[in-house]
């Protein structure tokens, strides 16, 4: 049984700017992190986590290495939703330092310094 379908129903207010606020048991229960997904699906909204795009995914990257490590069975799905669950505020830091970067406001690196020469 999944263990979001016993959390049940809530309504929400909005606000006069369109604004709502996730109840905290289904916020902590699918995960939501900074942003979220509007949908409008058969006359309903659905709301649910951002996902990383195809490209942000590293699905095949983090299972190889967790298969490496010996990893099988139901550890291996725990330790795969574990790693990937961070990929997105991984990638949100990443573009934020970067950011900082271009405006001159911290440290960076140059390409060959991170990939090396060639």
């Amino acid at each position: 049984m999944n263990p979001t379908a016993t959390l049940g129903r809530k309504i929400v207010s909005i606000s006069s700017k369109r604004q709502i606020t996730i109840p905290q048991k289904f916020f902590h229960a699918l995960h939501f992190d900074t942003e979220a997904e509007c949908l409008l699906r058969n006359g309903e909204l659905v709301l649910r986590p951002s996902r990383p795009a195809a490209s942000e995914d590293f699905s095949e990257e983090i299972l190889a290495e967790l298969v490496a490590e010996g990893l099988s069975g139901k550890e291996l799905l725990a330790a795969f939703r574990a790693r990937r669950s961070k990929i997105h505020s991984a990638i949100q830091a990443m573009r934020a330092d970067a950011a900082k970067a271009a405006k001159g406001e911290s440290e960076f690196f140059t390409a060959d310094e991170i990939f090396g020469e060639d």
